[in-house]
């Protein structure tokens, strides 16, 4: 498999993967020879660790030839009070640019696209791939939700292991939308936990869950990042059926059609296999509506 952009969050998705042994990697990045050191440097780890695969790097394409999936992370990082709409016209000419160069050389993958403003650069790969929805999917959720899942974790006092819960709609600071209703703890609901104001407070959070990493360390969150992509990637890999909230095309699902953005799906072998349509209440819904109205948006900046 190939990952498009060698920077913190390619890195540490190579790395996750890695221990994991899900693939074999191939890092592609435009700065001259640094894909090939991080590479090299990861491969090193391997006899430590005990771990089979094998890891390139390369500044070009032909190395990425065949690959089952393709991540593609490339394009500028947000930076301290910068918002990820921000980026859309410098990221959509990246994104275009690699698309075109993968899917030449990767006719048969599964795209899973992690570039900013999410949504709107699935949707563009969607466009500019001419790839079936089921292979074209944005993290979106999958890395919203883990976030999610470590504030109740850390309110609760329980292991993360039983949290349960996820985020859909835009991979946006303002128009996630987090599900406390549908969230749980070993099964009992969040709300036997946890008071209405806390989880306010838990909702808040998450939605700057990014935002608040970017303010300590000054760029863009890598470990849940390259952590969530490496979970969606093993569940395609491995065919292992995983529900995860991910930014896909909409046929009329949630009422919404020709717009990328994160709902619940089952990641397999054939990429998105099923969409899962929630019984949102009215409340729900209506932020839902809203977040797709905010993604619209942005898909008119890409003049497609």
């Amino acid at each position: 498999m190939t990952i498009v952009g060698a920077g913190m969050v390619g890195h540490t998705t190579a790395h996750w993967l890695a221990v994991d042994q899900v693939a074999d990697l191939v890092l592609v990045d435009i700065i001259e020879k640094m894909p090939s050191g991080k590479a090299l440097d990861l491969l090193q780890a391997t006899p430590v660790r005990g771990i089979d695969v094998k890891v390139v790097g390369s500044n070009g394409y032909e190395e990425t030839a065949a690959s089952d999936v393709v991540v593609i992370i490339a394009g500028i990082a947000r930076k301290p009070g910068m918002t990820r709409e921000q980026l859309i016209d410098t990221n959509a000419s990246i994104v275009k640019r690699v698309v075109e160069q993968v899917t030449r050389h990767s006719p048969d993958a599964t795209l899973i696209v992690v570039t900013n403003p999410l949504d709107a650069m699935t949707y563009l790969t969607y466009k500019v791939s001419g790839f079936a929805r089921h292979r074209v999917i944005g993290e979106s959720g999958a890395l919203d939700s883990t976030r999610f899942r470590a504030f109740i974790s850390m309110e609760v006092g329980v292991s993360v292991e039983d949290v349960h819960a996820m985020v859909i709609g835009a991979h946006t600071d303002k128009d996630m939308v987090p599900l406390p209703r549908f969230a749980h703890v070993g099964g009992v609901p969040l709300s036997h936990f946890v008071s209405p104001e806390r989880i306010e407070a838990i909702v808040a959070r998450t939605r700057r869950g990014g935002a608040e990493i970017t303010e300590l360390v000054g760029t863009s969150a890598f470990f849940a990042p390259g952590a969530a992509i490496a979970q969606m990637v093993m569940a395609i890999m491995r065919d292992k059926k995983r529900l995860i909230p991910c930014s896909v095309y909409l046929e009329g699902e949630y009422g919404e059609k020709d717009v990328c953005i994160g709902v619940p799906v089952v990641l397999g072998s054939g990429g998105v296999e099923r969409v899962i349509e929630l019984p949102l209440n009215d409340q729900e819904q209506a932020a839902f509506k809203a977040s797709v109205g905010a993604v619209r948006e942005m898909l008119t900046a890409l003049k497609l």
